[in-house]
């Protein structure tokens, strides 16, 4: 959020005022009280907060007690305001856009500013291409302070701020970089009275692959805006994505698992309409535990009404994921209420189908094709 993101860029000296967060409107009031005039600005993880009007400017105590009661619990592109930051008041003369991001297409850093900010980077490209400057960033090299000052010079950023400029897109490139961020943007990067450069507004977005090296990120996290199926997920190690749709699905390596989604897709048109529910990898590891921690999670959606384990025995046998779903229903017991469609396929396939035919569960069936099976669980989520 907001507040969050102008915390990472005051460690690494990006200028720019923090403000205060309120979760009430008396906090609210009481920020402004200390701020004076000021602006109440909704903290949610997306765009558009203005135009939704989650962003207001407060001239007494009075009017940011009015506001924040006005912003907190509504809802901007379907997330729910919870806190506000109120930021003191700021003359602007002039806007720009800044930004760091990972630029995954071309396998390199990308910088992209523009002199026209203060609204959506879209519209500028849209109303005014040639304002807006892409300039490449070689990952082995990265920003020094030659790199930075020809950013400054291409972008066009006023001669009277050259050397600010040049500083602020040095901590910039050194908050991309010490955070483990894929973006680090800036809009307003303002110009106030006085010709100082100033971060009005900030977002961030961290690489979760690097979050071993950053304990401080957990606090970044909108456990208020977290699924609940997906933080529970979350917690017992799997990879796990809420979708909308009634046929939960499980499946071992990411390539396969969204196949299965896809074929799912195709077999609920000819069952009214049903989609998949999930997203969930279990990968290599399916014991019994693995599997029961899956079907838990998705037993517990309320949109599911099926569920389809498509399980391709390599490293993993089938063997294996048989006998781990004989334990996962043994430790769910009563909690698994859902049939269960099962297909086997690759290393001990055999051994594995013998199992669960073994086992002759009433909420188990077994298919022996991947759309077989896709259908069979289709049709049974729509009975």
């Amino acid at each position: 959020m907001e507040f969050q993101a102008k915390e990472l860029f005051a460690k690494h000296d990006v200028p720019g005022a923090p403000g205060i967060v309120a979760t009430t409107p008396a906090e609210a009031r009481a920020a402004a009280e200390k701020l004076g005039v000021c602006v109440v600005k909704a903290q949610v993880k997306a765009g558009g907060r203005g135009k939704a009007g989650g962003v207001k400017l407060a001239k007494t105590p009075d009017e940011a007690e009015e506001h924040a009661t006005a912003i907190l619990g509504m809802e901007i592109k379907g997330l729910t305001v919870h806190r506000v930051l109120i930021a003191p008041a700021a003359t602007i003369e002039e806007e720009y856009y800044f930004s760091f991001l990972l630029d995954r297409s071309n396998r390199q850093y990308l910088c992209i500013a523009s002199i026209e900010g203060g609204v959506e980077i879209e519209e500028v490209a849209e109303t005014n291409p040639d304002a807006i400057k892409q300039i490449p960033i070689n990952a082995g090299t990265g920003v020094d302070e030659a790199k930075a000052r020809e950013i400054v010079a291409e972008t066009g950023f006023p001669e009277a701020l050259t050397e600010q400029a040049v500083t602020t897109v040095l901590n910039l490139w050194k908050t991309f970089v010490e955070e483990d961020a894929t973006l680090v943007e800036v809009n307003p990067l303002a110009r106030l009275a006085g010709d100082k450069l100033e971060a009005l507004d900030g977002k961030v977005s961290l690489d979760e692959n690097a979050e071993f090296r950053h304990e401080d990120h957990a606090a970044f996290e909108d456990k208020d805006a977290a699924d609940p199926l997906e933080a529970k997920a979350k917690a017992k190690g799997l990879n796990y994505v809420k979708l909308d749709g009634e046929v939960g699905i499980i499946g071992n390596g990411a390539g396969l698992v969204m196949s299965t989604l896809d074929v799912v897709a195709y077999a609920g048109e000819a069952h009214g309409g049903v989609k998949p529910a999930n997203f969930l990898d279990i990968g290599g590891g399916a014991n019994a535990q693995v599997m029961a921690d899956g079907l838990d999670v998705i037993l517990n959606d309320e949109q599911v009404k099926s569920v389809f384990v498509n399980v391709f025995g390599g490293i993993t046998a089938c063997d294996e994921v048989a006998n781990g779903i004989k334990g996962a229903l043994e430790i769910l017991g009563d909690a698994a209420t859902k049939p269960l469609v099962v297909r086997l396929d690759g290393n001990n396939v055999d051994k594995g189908r013998a199992i669960l035919e073994e086992l002759n569960h009433p909420l188990v069936t077994t298919v022996d094709t991947m759309d077989g099976a896709a259908d069979k669980a289709a049709e049974l989520a729509n009975a």
